[in-house]
């Protein structure tokens, strides 16, 4: 290593074998990004702009909402510049940084689903506590804690991967910086490192799944003792737009990061995680608005306001 250079910067590959096909790629991930943004910008108004929605579930949902507009701001712009881009190149710090903030808003994302799933808990399974138990000063912790955990556990994970030396190739098999694409470049032995990445990742993604599934579990016998079909059908409308948003969320990241890094292949692993780098921020703010009537008067109202179109909409 006395006679090796180290690597300065690194070049995304990204979906450069397509050829032709990223002209179409870039018109796709454009129209996605674009609402993706306008999206997650009209729930985060609605909510802030709405009274009635100021409740600890839309607060929880308006956080989400920011996370998730974050995240796809540390990946999308880049991805979209180099499929028109000859020289695909990220310095070795700016690939750093792009993995530490995609780590912290992708981990704030999985622990926000869980107090998410606490929060319906405590409203169907503890109505007359929840006052108390769900608190805007207990949402206010819950919330500074998710993204704090978050971003100690992105810190762990990041500092894993760059602390390894990096002195050989510098072609990253990815559109950005992920974990496993970048750490297969080092040229050292970094099982060790990949055992607490691969740990790491177990917790992060199967602790607040567990979490949610137990809620859900105590959720779903309380909605079965309610006496009218009615009152079943409001209690489980307002989970089944989080819970949609945790299938989708937790299905296409464990599929990746639940693997030894052995067994990722570079080719799927791109696909599922355009999956969750752009279909579950788009997924959030359509099902919230499609399926929550709360929500879609929200925005009906906000549009009348705009004159745009009449109140009676």
């Amino acid at each position: 290593m006395a006679n090796s250079s180290f690597v300065t910067e690194f070049l995304l590959m990204g979906f450069s074998s397509l050829g032709e096909l990223q002209l179409v790629l870039f018109v796709v991930f454009s129209t996605l990004y674009l609402i993706i943004l306008s999206g997650n910008f009209t729930i985060i108004s609605v909510i802030l702009l709405d009274r009635s929605l100021h409740t600890p579930m839309y607060f929880f949902l308006c956080v989400l909402s920011i996370s998730e507009t974050l995240y796809t701001i540390v990946i999308l712009p880049k991805m979209l510049i180099n499929l028109f881009s000859v020289l695909r190149t990220l310095s070795f710090m700016s690939c750093a940084t792009q993995m530490f903030f995609f780590l912290g808003f992708a981990v704030t994302n999985c622990l926000l689903l869980g107090v998410m799933g606490y929060d319906r808990y405590a409203a169907i399974c503890q109505p007359l506590h929840y006052p108390v138990l769900m608190s805007w000063r207990v949402c206010g912790q819950l919330a500074v804690t998710s993204i704090i955990g978050g971003f100690l556990i992105s810190l762990v994970g990041t500092t894993l991967v760059f602390s390894l030396p990096f002195c050989g190739p510098n072609k990253v098999d990815h559109y950005f910086c992920d974990i496993f694409p970048v750490i297969r470049l080092a040229c050292a032995d970094a099982h060790i490192n990949e055992l607490v990445i691969f740990i790491a990742g177990v917790l992060v993604l199967l602790v607040p799944l567990i979490f949610i599934c137990i809620s859900y579990g105590f959720i779903v016998r309380t909605i079965l003792r309610i006496p009218s079909a009615e009152g079943k059908r409001k209690a489980f409308s307002t989970c089944a737009s989080h819970l949609t948003v945790v299938i989708v969320h937790y299905g296409c990241a464990s599929s990746v990061y639940l693997r030894p890094s052995a067994k990722h292949t570079s080719g799927k692993d791109r696909l599922v995680t355009v999956t969750y780098t752009i279909i579950t921020p788009l997924l959030n703010p359509i099902v919230y608005s499609l399926r929550n009537k709360d929500v879609q008067i929200a925005i009906r109202k906000m549009i009348g306001k705009t004159g745009f179109f009449p109140k009676t909409l």
